[in-house]
């Protein structure tokens, strides 16, 4: 299964993206800020910011394990460079992140950031797909690029 998450627009603080499942529409998602961290330029991970900046773009093999934090089973991303931890889970503003992905149904803007609507139901669609392909013996990727336009996304899609 090949997840692509392409972040599209970028809010004071947040990253605004879409994404793909093998080829197929699914959703939103927000990230922290994308500081252009690059997996294949490890030079650029020295302009992580704890908790405040958006997993490096690359190609991550994608488990279900799990989280002691949320106490369930959630996707966890694999050998993602300067970062532990890293999950798709619910929520829906930047501060929720902590480097990880929120997907999302709807978003809008408040302020200068984006937020994300009906994270539970996205994200409890993707892990379904996620364990389903699994169950499958397939191995599941996320492909993260940065598309970035401006910050000005129309708002409630």
């Amino acid at each position: 299964m090949e997840i692509n998450l392409t972040r599209r627009w970028k809010g004071e603080n947040s990253t605004l993206s879409t994404i793909t499942v093998d080829g197929a529409a699914h959703h939103f998602a927000l990230e922290d800020t994308d500081r252009g961290l690059d997996s294949a330029r490890p030079d650029t991970i020295k302009e992580k910011q704890y908790g405040i900046t958006a997993i490096p773009t690359g190609r991550y093999r994608v488990i279900i394990s799990y989280s002691n934090r949320f106490r369930r089973q959630l996707p966890f991303l694999l050998n993602v460079p300067g970062f532990s931890g890293i999950r798709i889970h619910p929520g829906n503003r930047h501060i929720n992140t902590l480097g990880c992905i929120l997907p999302g149904i709807t978003y809008w803007k408040d302020g200068q950031d984006f937020v994300v609507g009906t994270s539970r139901i996205a994200s409890e669609k993707l892990q379904t797909k996620i364990a389903a392909a699994i169950s499958r013996n397939e191995a599941v990727w996320i492909n993260i690029t940065s598309k970035l336009e401006s910050n000005d996304a129309t708002s409630t899609h």
